[in-house]
């Protein structure tokens, strides 16, 4: 019940909180997965074209869920879809794989 408080106080905050070093490493390992499989190009024009959707984006993940668990364990790829919903992950995601596929 005090988790619920504490999200419904920052329901309508437009401050976001720097991503941790567990986060950011979910996410680079994510980024690295994209790039080794050659698919770069599509996940950026793809993250690009839904960047103001950021948050639908994280919650479309949940729905997919089912069909993604080959590439991240299930703990993973849920905590992936909250780093998704600010809008710091999904930049972030976006520089990873940039950085990634240039080698």
């Amino acid at each position: 019940m005090k988790n619920l408080w504490a999200k419904l106080r920052s329901a309508f905050s437009v401050e976001e909180e720097e991503l941790s070093e567990e986060e950011l490493a979910l996410v680079e390992k994510v980024a690295r997965a994209v790039a080794r499989r050659g698919l770069a190009t599509p996940a950026l024009m793809f993250l690009e074209s839904v960047r103001p959707l950021n948050f639908i984006g994280s919650q479309a993940m949940i729905f997919l869920e089912p069909m993604v668990r080959s590439v991240l364990p299930s703990k993973d790829y849920t905590k992936f879809a909250e780093i998704l919903e600010r809008r710091e992950g999904l930049e972030a995601l976006i520089r990873y794989i940039e950085k990634f596929s240039q080698g």
